[in-house]
Formats: structure tokens, sequence, C-alpha cells
């Protein structure tokens, strides 16, 4: 069970360190469909260093999901709040369907972490030992 919830969330840090990672070098990318991101470079960046920081807290999860078990209550909403803002951007006419194949990820990631809170409900109500 908790070998499960280890996986789920050290492979979701690895993936966000991938994917994440290039977008500070390619900025351009977005300039293409959009307004160029050096108009608004804080935003831009800001995303990128906000998401890379839920990495981080995926690696801390993923070394002790029975311990941070917490905390996977934010990584869930972190994942379903960018599939979300991506639904209503999309309905609203302002992102194509195509900006929106970027919610499929998450939406996995975010099933498997529901998923990884449900597994290691047992092991939250098994006392901690105190050292």
């Amino acid at each position: 069970i908790m070998k499960f919830a280890r996986n789920v969330f050290t492979l979701a840090g690895v993936w966000g360190v991938v994917v994440l990672t290039p977008l500070y070098w390619l900025f351009d990318i977005s300039g293409r469909q959009y307004a160029a991101p050096t108009d608004y470079p804080h935003f831009f960046y800001g995303f990128i260093s906000v998401a890379m920081v839920w990495q981080v807290a995926f690696f801390v999860i993923g070394s002790n999901p029975a311990r941070f078990r917490p905390l996977m209550i934010p990584a869930i909403l972190e994942k379903f709040t960018y599939v979300a803002t991506l639904i209503v951007l999309n309905a609203q006419g302002r992102v194509t369907a195509a900006d929106m194949m970027a919610a499929v990820p998450d939406s996995v990631v975010g099933l498997l972490f529901i998923a990884a809170w449900i597994k290691t409900a047992d092991a939250a109500r098994e006392p901690v030992a105190v050292r």
C-alpha cells in the first residue's frame, strides 16, 4: 500500500521536473499563440517556479506517504484546480481544445493521488512511533 503511494508521488515529481524544466528555456513557444511571455515574465516564471516547488512536495510525500498523508490533499487540489482552470478557460473560448490536452496528465496524476490517499487511510489510523 505504501509502495503504491510512494511510487505515485515520486513518479509525479519526476514527471513534473522533466516536463517543467524545459519551459525555463522555451518561453517563446507560448508566445506563438498568445501574447509573448516576455510581456508578463513574472507570471510565466512565477507559475513554473511554484509548479517546481510542488514537485519537491511530491518527492517529500513520496519519501514517507503515511507521515505526509495530510499533504496529499493540497497535492490533489494542485492538480484539479489547474484542470478546472483549463475547463473554465475553454468554456469561455479563451483556450483551444489543443490547450486542453495539458489537463489530461494532471487529471490522471490527480486521480492517482486520490487513489494513494484512499489506500493510505489505514496507515493514517496507526499510532505514530515517538522517538
